[in-house]
């Protein structure tokens, strides 16, 4: 196991195989390997007893925090349900958590999730919450996150959808113009959300009131 931990090290270490092609499934021992070249390269020692575990830590957290890769959030909505009368349907203040996949540090946040629904069609409340959870575990950019969301309820085939994620992001906390506090808001507005301002207004009053 040590001399293919090393060979990995080695090839890391080579300049063409710096580019590597996507895995197939979560490669533990490759991240294990970087690891080790990352805490080498800023000068840290990998052998020493603070950092043994480290690299098996790191690929642990990863495997975690991008476990929606590969994932289909719209699977999360197939458990359905015919309700005649049903209206809007809105759930606030989803926490979540992510990574940036421009520097790899986390965002985190709430997602709210609302849908008009056509001819009765629903779904469970819990699983709106999954869909956010699926799309939130992957390197991510907020922008495309929101969209994703959006993507997974256009399955119910509602009359309207609307998305709005509010998060802090660590790379303007943690480094650059180093800002706590500042919060980024996106959003998508379909169907009736994007045509029809007063709707689109009455979900805005809702989502404001404390």
């Amino acid at each position: 196991m040590q001399t293919q931990s090393r060979r990995l090290v080695e090839n890391l270490l080579d300049k063409e195989a710096l580019v590597f092609p996507p895995p197939k499934r979560f490669d533990t021992l490759r991240i294990e390997a970087a690891v080790k070249e990352i805490l080498a390269a800023i000068g840290e020692d990998p052998e020493r007893e603070g950092l043994l575990d480290t690299p098996a830590r790191v690929a642990r957290m990863l495997k975690e925090l991008t476990a929606g890769h590969g994932a289909d959030p719209v699977k999360e909505l197939s458990c359905r349900f015919v309700e005649e009368k049903a209206g809007l349907v809105l759930v606030k203040d989803i926490a979540f958590s992510s990574t940036c996949e421009h520097h790899m540090l986390p965002f985190t946040g709430v997602a709210h999730v609302a849908y008009l629904p056509q001819d009765g069609q629903i779904t469970g409340l819990s699983k709106l919450a999954r869909v956010v959870e699926t799309v939130s575990k992957r390197l991510q950019v907020q922008e495309r996150m929101t969209a994703q969301i959006a993507d997974a309820l256009e399955a119910l085939q509602p009359l309207g959808i609307f998305v709005m994620v509010e998060a802090e992001h660590s790379c303007m906390v943690l480094r650059g113009i180093k800002k706590p506090g500042s919060a980024t808001i996106t959003t998508d507005c379909r169907g009736i959300y994007k045509q029809d301002s007063q709707a689109r207004s009455e979900l805005l009053t809702l989502l404001n009131r404390a």
